[in-house]
Protein backbone atom coordinates (compact mmCIF):
# COMPACT_ATOMS: atom_id res chain seq x y z
CA UNK A 1 0.00 0.00 0.00
CA UNK A 2 1.55 3.10 -0.99
CA UNK A 3 2.31 6.14 1.19
CA UNK A 4 0.15 8.19 0.01
CA UNK A 5 -2.56 6.34 0.71
CA UNK A 6 -2.39 6.75 4.73
CA UNK A 7 -0.58 10.62 4.29
CA UNK A 8 -4.54 11.17 2.83
CA UNK A 9 -6.06 9.51 5.28
CA UNK A 10 -4.79 11.45 8.40
CA UNK A 11 -5.06 14.93 6.18
CA UNK A 12 -8.37 14.07 5.57
CA UNK A 13 -9.35 12.95 9.32
CA UNK A 14 -10.07 9.29 7.72
CA UNK A 15 -8.94 8.10 10.91
CA UNK A 16 -11.47 5.63 12.22
CA UNK A 17 -9.49 2.65 13.08
CA UNK A 18 -7.85 5.26 16.12
CA UNK A 19 -9.25 4.47 19.40
CA UNK A 20 -9.89 7.41 22.21
CA UNK A 21 -9.51 4.65 24.69
CA UNK A 22 -6.94 1.85 25.74
CA UNK A 23 -7.19 -1.62 23.53
CA UNK A 24 -9.06 -4.01 25.97
CA UNK A 25 -6.36 -6.82 24.91
CA UNK A 26 -3.34 -4.49 25.89
CA UNK A 27 -4.45 -4.15 29.62
CA UNK A 28 -5.83 -7.88 29.95
CA UNK A 29 -2.85 -9.44 28.74
CA UNK A 30 0.19 -7.05 28.36
CA UNK A 31 0.53 -7.86 32.32
CA UNK A 32 0.60 -11.49 31.57
CA UNK A 33 3.91 -11.39 29.13
CA UNK A 34 6.59 -10.28 32.58
CA UNK A 35 8.05 -7.77 30.35
CA UNK A 36 10.44 -5.62 32.76
CA UNK A 37 8.98 -2.29 33.77
CA UNK A 38 12.63 -0.50 32.65
CA UNK A 39 12.49 -2.14 28.51
CA UNK A 40 11.96 0.17 25.57
CA UNK A 41 8.79 -0.91 23.98
CA UNK A 42 8.46 -0.54 20.26
CA UNK A 43 5.04 0.41 18.73
CA UNK A 44 5.15 -0.45 14.71
CA UNK A 45 2.68 2.59 12.43
CA UNK A 46 1.92 3.58 15.89
CA UNK A 47 -1.03 6.65 14.60
CA UNK A 48 -1.52 8.87 17.68
CA UNK A 49 -2.72 5.64 19.85
CA UNK A 50 -3.20 6.45 23.41
CA UNK A 51 -2.07 2.93 24.47
CA UNK A 52 1.76 4.79 23.98
CA UNK A 53 0.58 6.32 27.24
CA UNK A 54 -0.79 3.85 28.94
CA UNK A 55 2.76 1.39 28.66
CA UNK A 56 4.52 4.84 29.30
CA UNK A 57 2.53 4.94 32.76
CA UNK A 58 3.92 1.73 33.34
CA UNK A 59 7.48 2.55 33.01
CA UNK A 60 8.60 1.82 29.61
CA UNK A 61 10.07 4.20 27.06
CA UNK A 62 8.61 4.12 23.93
CA UNK A 63 9.67 3.58 20.52
CA UNK A 64 7.14 4.25 17.39
CA UNK A 65 7.46 4.50 13.89
CA UNK A 66 4.45 6.08 11.86
CA UNK A 67 4.44 7.42 8.68
CA UNK A 68 2.54 10.85 9.45
CA UNK A 69 3.45 13.89 10.75
CA UNK A 70 0.36 14.90 11.58
CA UNK A 71 -0.25 11.41 13.75
CA UNK A 72 3.08 12.23 15.71
CA UNK A 73 1.99 15.89 15.91
CA UNK A 74 -1.39 15.00 17.36
CA UNK A 75 -0.09 12.55 19.87
CA UNK A 76 2.63 14.91 21.12
CA UNK A 77 0.05 17.51 21.61
CA UNK A 78 -2.53 14.94 23.53
CA UNK A 79 0.20 14.65 25.85
CA UNK A 80 0.99 18.30 26.59
CA UNK A 81 4.73 17.38 24.87
CA UNK A 82 6.55 19.33 22.48
CA UNK A 83 8.95 16.74 20.91
CA UNK A 84 12.84 17.60 20.08
CA UNK A 85 13.31 16.75 16.43
CA UNK A 86 15.94 15.22 14.77
CA UNK A 87 17.55 14.04 11.46
CA UNK A 88 18.29 10.08 11.27
CA UNK A 89 18.99 8.99 8.11
CA UNK A 90 15.96 8.13 6.36
CA UNK A 91 13.60 9.30 9.34
CA UNK A 92 12.78 12.57 11.64
CA UNK A 93 12.94 11.58 15.39
CA UNK A 94 10.64 12.95 17.58
CA UNK A 95 11.75 12.72 21.27
CA UNK A 96 9.60 14.30 24.43
CA UNK A 97 9.29 12.74 27.74
CA UNK A 98 9.74 8.73 27.75
CA UNK A 99 8.09 8.77 24.19
CA UNK A 100 10.55 8.58 20.46
CA UNK A 101 8.62 8.58 17.46
CA UNK A 102 10.85 7.81 14.40
CA UNK A 103 8.83 9.54 11.05
CA UNK A 104 9.46 7.22 8.15
CA UNK A 105 8.69 3.53 6.50
CA UNK A 106 8.76 1.22 9.31
CA UNK A 107 9.71 -1.65 6.69
CA UNK A 108 13.13 0.37 6.38
CA UNK A 109 14.04 0.60 9.85
CA UNK A 110 17.39 -0.37 11.43
CA UNK A 111 18.28 -1.95 14.76
CA UNK A 112 20.62 1.39 15.27
CA UNK A 113 17.75 3.74 14.64
CA UNK A 114 15.25 1.84 16.69
CA UNK A 115 17.59 1.11 19.75
CA UNK A 116 17.14 -1.20 21.97
CA UNK A 117 13.82 -3.40 21.83
CA UNK A 118 12.50 -5.01 24.51
CA UNK A 119 9.31 -5.88 23.78
CA UNK A 120 6.57 -5.34 20.91
CA UNK A 121 3.24 -3.99 20.91
CA UNK A 122 0.99 -4.26 17.52
CA UNK A 123 -2.54 -2.88 17.41
CA UNK A 124 -2.93 -1.98 14.08
CA UNK A 125 0.08 -2.26 12.26
CA UNK A 126 -0.04 -5.97 10.22
CA UNK A 127 -3.92 -5.16 10.04
CA UNK A 128 -2.84 -2.08 8.17
CA UNK A 129 -1.23 -3.99 4.89
CA UNK A 130 -2.02 -5.87 2.28
CA UNK A 131 -0.62 -9.46 1.66
CA UNK A 132 1.95 -8.53 -0.47
CA UNK A 133 3.76 -6.40 2.45
CA UNK A 134 3.34 -8.90 5.18
CA UNK A 135 5.81 -10.70 5.06
CA UNK A 136 8.42 -7.97 4.91
CA UNK A 137 6.75 -6.32 8.32
CA UNK A 138 7.46 -10.14 9.62
CA UNK A 139 10.91 -9.26 8.73
CA UNK A 140 11.23 -6.15 10.12
CA UNK A 141 10.09 -7.34 13.68
CA UNK A 142 12.37 -10.14 13.56
CA UNK A 143 15.20 -8.22 12.81
CA UNK A 144 14.60 -5.54 15.60
CA UNK A 145 14.02 -7.85 17.97
CA UNK A 146 16.62 -9.71 20.17
CA UNK A 147 16.07 -13.17 21.18
CA UNK A 148 13.68 -13.48 24.02
CA UNK A 149 11.33 -10.68 23.33
CA UNK A 150 7.70 -10.54 23.86
CA UNK A 151 5.14 -9.23 21.56
CA UNK A 152 1.17 -8.63 21.79
CA UNK A 153 -0.26 -8.62 18.26
CA UNK A 154 -4.12 -8.04 17.78
CA UNK A 155 -5.46 -9.24 14.40
CA UNK A 156 -8.81 -8.74 12.69
CA UNK A 157 -10.62 -12.45 10.75
CA UNK A 158 -13.60 -11.68 8.11
CA UNK A 159 -14.56 -12.70 5.30
CA UNK A 160 -11.88 -10.74 3.05
CA UNK A 161 -14.25 -11.34 -0.39
CA UNK A 162 -16.73 -8.53 1.33
CA UNK A 163 -15.07 -5.71 2.33
CA UNK A 164 -11.30 -4.39 1.47
CA UNK A 165 -9.08 -3.28 3.79
CA UNK A 166 -7.83 -1.96 6.09
CA UNK A 167 -7.94 -3.25 8.46
CA UNK A 168 -7.31 -6.29 6.52
CA UNK A 169 -8.79 -9.77 7.35
CA UNK A 170 -5.48 -11.34 8.67
CA UNK A 171 -6.02 -15.43 9.91
CA UNK A 172 -4.70 -17.48 12.27
CA UNK A 173 -2.84 -19.96 9.96
CA UNK A 174 -1.37 -16.88 8.19
CA UNK A 175 -0.01 -15.27 11.47
CA UNK A 176 1.51 -18.01 12.59
CA UNK A 177 2.78 -18.71 8.85
CA UNK A 178 4.25 -14.81 8.82
CA UNK A 179 6.32 -15.92 12.09
CA UNK A 180 6.63 -19.31 13.17
CA UNK A 181 10.08 -19.30 11.52
CA UNK A 182 11.53 -16.63 14.34
CA UNK A 183 8.89 -16.55 16.94
CA UNK A 184 6.79 -18.84 18.93
CA UNK A 185 3.17 -18.16 18.01
CA UNK A 186 0.46 -17.90 20.74
CA UNK A 187 -3.13 -17.24 20.55
CA UNK A 188 -4.26 -15.91 23.53
CA UNK A 189 -8.21 -14.42 23.01
CA UNK A 190 -10.28 -14.20 19.98
CA UNK A 191 -13.71 -11.99 20.47
CA UNK A 192 -16.22 -11.50 17.97
CA UNK A 193 -16.91 -7.85 18.07
CA UNK A 194 -19.10 -7.41 15.31
CA UNK A 195 -21.43 -5.48 17.48
CA UNK A 196 -19.24 -3.23 17.90
CA UNK A 197 -18.21 -2.39 14.11
CA UNK A 198 -21.44 -1.64 12.53
CA UNK A 199 -19.93 -0.29 9.18
CA UNK A 200 -19.27 -4.41 8.89
CA UNK A 201 -22.64 -5.69 10.07
CA UNK A 202 -24.56 -3.17 7.90
CA UNK A 203 -22.58 -4.84 5.09
CA UNK A 204 -24.05 -8.26 5.67
CA UNK A 205 -20.40 -9.54 7.57
CA UNK A 206 -21.84 -12.76 9.55
CA UNK A 207 -19.05 -12.20 11.56
CA UNK A 208 -16.09 -9.89 12.72
CA UNK A 209 -13.16 -11.46 15.25
CA UNK A 210 -10.65 -9.39 17.02
CA UNK A 211 -7.81 -11.69 18.00
CA UNK A 212 -4.76 -11.41 20.21
CA UNK A 213 -1.78 -13.02 19.58
CA UNK A 214 1.42 -13.20 21.96
CA UNK A 215 4.54 -13.94 19.62
CA UNK A 216 8.20 -14.85 21.24
CA UNK A 217 11.12 -14.08 19.57
CA UNK A 218 13.30 -17.47 19.87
Amino acid sequence: MHHDFWHERWQTGQVGFHQSTVHPFLARWWPTLGVPAAARVYVPLCGKSLDMAWLAERGHAIVGSELSPIAIRDFFASQRLEPVRSEQGDFVRHTAGPFTILEGDALALTTDQAGPIGAIYDRAALVALPPGMRAAYAASLARLAPPGTQALLVAFEYPQEMKGGPPFSVAAAEIRELFEAAFTVREVERLDVLAESPKFAVIGIPALHETAVVLGRR
